[in-house]
């Protein structure tokens, strides 16, 4: 038995048992991998998947039990590899971070810049998606950290610390009636609008769809997308009324008028997501220091090692906050 058949194991796991997905995810053969997997099964003296024909059908009972272990042998390992490359001061690797398109886009450029002044040789690799496909990722080991937001509790998976503080905002074209008026709109108000905002808001369970069932409206989604810089071109095609997150405003937009919305909806919180009892490189740690400051690297390795996890952070910033204090240092 080796790592590398224990990582085809739970390569084709995680694939949803396509032997091809799964060869092209550890950079391996087709026949290689069914080699490897067959070599296995053949020193366990059972199979660990269920056969159709050529094709595998399922897990078996016995493989629901190798694949716990294999994951805890590998997570394992791979503390092992970091603990060694920490104490060899190894400045060079890859730090892979799975994250929603406004936070890819708007919020970690800064961090990941000073990162690359700080570890050249780091190669940073963006997978963008939804927040449930970017938890999965982390929970799967494809990514070695996530970057989440949620209006209430924090994540359940992993070791949640987190980042800044956020609220969103209500986006309109310059000149719209909306834009016009010395007060802020109301729910009801929005609820008479064509919205456009983010793919979760069409979930039961979105911080905004909460809101306006709370006030028994029930708002009109014009248009969603899981891409802020698409919500705001939608917006400017005036098919609606944008609803997104307030790092997601630039400067440069300057045909559109953010107006705020923190009396209508709940304030949101971005997470640094990591999986509970890793070692992480120091990279990674200094990734972490640049992207949420007010973090103490020595509490986030003292949050890693401790079950339960730590819950007591010091008061997390304001996105508003970050950005002022950005612009002092400059």
């Amino acid at each position: 038995m080796t790592l590398t058949q224990l990582r085809y194991l739970i390569a084709i796991a995680d694939s949803g048992l396509n032997i091809t997905l799964a060869a092209e995810r550890v950079h391996a053969t087709q026949p290689g991998l069914s080699k490897q997997l067959r070599q296995l099964e053949d020193e366990l003296g059972f199979q660990l998947f269920v056969r159709k024909g050529k094709s595998l059908d399922a897990v078996t009972h016995a493989g629901q039990h190798v694949l716990e272990r294999a994951r805890t042998i590998l997570a394992e390992a791979a503390n092992i590899r970091s603990i060694a490359a920490n104490l060899r001061n190894e400045a060079c690797g890859e730090l892979r971070i799975a994250t929603t398109h406004t936070q890819a886009r708007f919020a970690l450029p800064p961090a990941i810049g000073a990162l690359n002044q700080r570890y050249p040789q780091v190669s940073v690799h963006l997978q963008p998606g939804r927040d449930a496909e970017v938890l999965a990722q982390l929970e799967a080991r494809r990514v070695d950290l996530a970057v989440v937001s949620s209006a209430g509790a924090p994540p359940a998976v992993g070791i949640a610390l987190p980042a800044y503080r956020w609220q969103r905002v209500i986006l309109a074209p310059q000149g719209h009636p909306l834009t016009k008026r010395k007060k802020l709109p109301t729910l009801d108000e929005l609820a008479k609008l064509p919205l456009v905002s983010y793919e979760s808001s069409l979930k039961a369970e979105s911080s905004l769809r909460r809101a306006f069932d709370a006030a028994g409206l029930r708002p009109q989604i014009a248009m969603t997308a899981g891409d802020a810089d698409l919500i705001k071109t939608y917006v400017r095609t005036g098919l609606g009324i944008g609803v997104l997150a307030e790092m997601a405003v630039l400067p440069s937009d300057t045909d559109l008028q953010a107006l705020p919305a923190d009396h209508l909806f709940p304030q949101c919180t971005t997470w640094i997501v990591l999986r509970r009892e890793s070692v992480q490189r120091d990279y990674v740690l200094e990734f972490i220091s640049q992207f949420a400051p007010h973090l103490d690297r020595r509490d986030v390795v003292r949050a890693l090692a401790s079950d339960p996890p730590l819950t007591d952070w010091p008061a997390v910033p304001h996105w508003r906050e970050r950005q002022a204090s950005l612009l002092d240092v400059a």
